[in-house]
């Protein structure tokens, strides 16, 4: 018998429990993993409390992403030992995820655990830390370099905005970060934000375009914060959107593409390809700067998940939460 944390619904809203489930409860996949780590993202947190539409059948072990050693595989990549990350591919939302012990997943959604990251580095990273990789990517495949100017980062004392900053200021670039909590400026230039912009400053609907400001930006939030990032971006410059955290809508125009050569770049982690994700797994191991994440993260149990749920969908969560399953 193990641990994990199972939600359900009762007249329409999410329940969750810690429940001792056996081994014939998980479901048949490829290949058996001992859970060390998870860790709670933002859409974990709307999953738990029920607050978005993310569950799709129920009973339901939430948790996006997870890290731990193969007990037992029918796959031939894979063998007992093994160290394997995962993240993305619905698990958590359609399949059984990490807030489990143990779990059992297809063979393909694995990626072998960097050499040398360890698994409690590996979830500080996580699915925002992944998300955040790519979004640099994004950026620098856009012709982005730290000589074509500053870069903003939306929802910057969160998941994936803290991992950006630390990431781009370690690369070199000049990052201004956007936050809606002043209390969070010393974390933000401890990750290497050179300039702290106000949300509620960004979030003000901006012209079609605006005065050009940033080379590029990486958007968490969605809606008029990343329209004004839109409109400010210089000439050929890149945005990054990877969330909805304000909203899914864009009340922006056509003219910042048209007009100003700006590109507009969709990121997701989800469904990224095993080559690329492996790529970012690799970078992150070396170019996310050690001494950002002791203030990126905080370790928490099982038993703490529902309570940080709560907190992370009500902004009150800073930086990445990760879960020890065996606390």
């Amino acid at each position: 018998m193990f641990k994990a944390l199972v939600l359900n619904q009762d007249e329409g809203k999410t329940t969750s429990a810690i429940e001792q489930l056996a081994m014939s409860d998980l479901p048949e996949e490829d290949v058996l993993i001992k859970v060390d780590y998870s860790s709670l993202n933002y859409k974990d947190g709307l999953a738990v409390t029920g607050k978005g539409k993310i569950i799709r059948n129920f009973p339901m072990v939430p948790g996006i992403d997870l890290v731990g050693t193969v007990e037992d595989s029918a796959d031939a990549r894979y063998s007992k030992g093994d160290k394997v990350v995962l993240t993305g591919w619905g698990v958590g939302e359609m399949y059984w995820g990490g807030y489990s012990q143990y779990a059992r997943l297809k063979a393909d959604w694995l990626v072998p655990l960097p050499e040398g990251m360890d698994p409690v580095r590996t979830m500080q990273i996580g699915t925002a830390g992944l998300t955040a990789m790519l979004c640099v990517m994004a950026l620098e495949e856009g012709g982005v370099t730290p000589e074509s100017g500053p870069i903003v980062v939306s929802g910057a004392a969160g998941g994936v905005g803290s991992v950006a900053v630390a990431i781009l200021a370690g690369l070199g670039y000049q990052v201004a970060a956007i936050t809606g909590r002043a209390e969070t400026e010393g974390y933000l230039r401890g990750l290497g934000a050179s300039e702290i912009l106000s949300r509620d400053e960004m979030a003000q609907p901006p012209r079609p375009l605006e005065k050009q400001r940033w080379a590029g930006a990486i958007d968490t939030a969605g809606d008029t914060i990343l329209a004004r990032m839109i409109a400010e971006t210089n000439y050929s410059g890149v945005v990054a959107a990877c969330g909805l955290a304000a909203s899914f809508k864009l009340p922006s125009t056509v003219m910042p593409f048209i007009l100003r050569n700006v590109r507009l770049q969709g990121v997701d982690s989800v469904s990224c390809p095993y080559e690329r994700r492996n790529m970012a797994w690799q970078r992150l191991l070396t170019q996310l700067p050690e001494n950002a994440l002791g203030e990126i993260a905080q370790i928490i149990g099982l038993d703490d998940v529902p309570e940080y749920a709560e907190k992370i969908t009500n902004g009150q969560v800073k930086g990445r939460v990760v879960i020890d399953l065996n606390a």
